[in-house]
């Protein structure tokens, strides 16, 4: 796992090693003071400790009903979506987690037979506070997935579960609609209890496992996007956009525009000079271009791929600043635009001010803070990312496989329950 540490400060895998030996509120504290200093950033490094200091929530914090365990989650959630609101990658893994906290309990409360079993098999009860426990088998891909090699995510696993009516749930269901869109009370036995919770640890490190494999899962499609002889265009490409020129690479010959931007600064080292060596070394003509000059080349392109941080509901992607320049460019010549993300990165939420996701750099690179004059009356803001609008868009590559804007609803209400889409506004609307 790519280390994502500035300077001395703790990264992730520091953070992940330090879980198992200190308390669980103390591990929280830390995660969210690692996300306000921004110390732990990026869509993959968010969602993979959201994971894990999830994981330590269901394993070691204290509840018996399915309601509790929702709302443990559900308040460090909050927490972790306040402390860093432009990584929508936390929000995110929040909303799969509940979900699959209810899948797993529609599942125990409607397999009698597992119950009785489990409270054979069960040694006396003691608190499960340490360790993980084991957890049962998963259930099987269906035939029809398997056999048309989609990846396994988290969704095809639990495709298998029955699904509950909300809407006809009565007061006894765990599911019933009580006003805060959480489960009625349900108080389980210990076998319950420790099944329910060694399924959702289990289903929490499958999603873990899903985001790791993305990049790879996303570079498989390359060879259908990218033909031989294309012109491709690139802006600061992000790992996975790497991963998937450098797949086509393997196969295909075309030529790769790297637009970047005109450094500010005199700089001493070379942007994307390990990603330009391997695409030279397979025998692909790469031209750098400054992103202020690109419209001059966009006649010549046949698509754009570009990466994205986060993607709303609407189709919009958050990628990085100076990409809606190119996606609009390429737009009025006619040019495809794709863009690369992983599923956990699409987010059900629709924010009615988008101006409010974006992320705000440091203005030092750009004026000379030893100038008074232009410190004092002159305001001076660097973006880092911005909002790249769905009209701009024509295709969206994910590690499900190759989508247009309008399937993206399908995507989202597959991963997604609706009660947990709101979720960080609930105590928004309390206060």
């Amino acid at each position: 796992m790519p280390s994502v540490s500035a300077g001395y400060a703790p990264d992730l895998d520091k953070l992940i090693k330090s879980l198992k030996g200190q308390p669980l509120d103390a591990s929280v504290e830390n995660l969210l003071s690692l996300l306000k200093r921004r110390q732990i950033k990026g869509s993959e490094p968010c969602a993979i400790a959201t994971a894990h200091i999830l994981l330590q929530v269901v394993a070691r914090s204290k509840w018996q009903d399915v309601d509790v365990l929702i709302d443990n989650v559900s308040q460090v959630g909050r927490r972790l979506v306040k402390a860093q609101p432009t990584e929508l990658a936390i929000g995110n893994i929040v909303r799969r987690v509940l979900g699959l906290i209810r899948d797993e309990a529609a599942e125990e409360r409607h397999d009698p037979e597992d119950e009785t079993q489990s409270e054979a098999s069960v040694p006396a009860a003691r608190p499960d506070t340490d360790g993980y426990a084991s957890p049962k088998p998963r259930p099987q891909l269906s035939s029809t997935l398997s056999s048309a090699g989609l990846p396994k995510t988290l969704f095809h696993l639990l495709s298998a579960s029955p699904d509950v009516d909300l809407a006809s749930s009565g007061p006894g269901s765990p599911f019933h609609n009580s006003g805060t869109s959480t489960p009625t009370t349900w108080k389980g036995t210990y076998s319950q209890i420790h099944a329910l919770r060694s399924e959702v640890i289990d289903g929490i490190e499958e999603i873990m496992d899903e985001i790791s494999q993305v990049d790879d899962q996303i570079a498989a499609l390359a060879d259908a996007q990218i033909r031989p002889g294309d012109f491709v265009l690139t802006y600061r490409p992000s790992t996975t956009v790497e991963r998937f020129i450098l797949r086509a690479a393997q196969k295909r010959k075309f030529t790769l525009f790297l637009a970047i931007e005109a450094p500010s600064k005199p700089i001493t080292e070379v942007p994307h000079a390990a990603f330009r060596k391997k695409l030279t070394a397979a025998g692909i003509t790469v031209i750098n271009i400054h992103n202020s000059g690109l419209t001059a080349y966009m006649s010549r392109v046949d698509k754009v791929i570009l990466g994205a941080k986060a993607i709303v509901a609407n189709g919009s992607v958050m990628a990085t600043a100076g990409s809606a320049a190119i996606a609009r460019a390429a737009k009025e010549h006619g040019t495809a635009v794709i863009v690369l993300s992983g599923v956990y990165k699409l987010s059900p939420a629709n924010p009615f001010a988008e101006d409010s996701l974006i992320e705000w750099g440091d203005s030092s690179s750009f004026v000379n803070f030893s100038n008074g004059t232009m410190v004092n009356n002159v305001e001076i803001r660097s973006a880092l990312t911005e909002m790249v609008p769905s009209t701009f868009i024509n295709t969206y590559i994910t590690n499900l496989g190759t989508h247009s804007r309008d399937y993206l609803s399908s995507i989202i209400a597959d991963h997604y329950k609706h009660q947990d889409v709101n979720f960080d506004l609930v105590g928004e609307r309390m206060v």
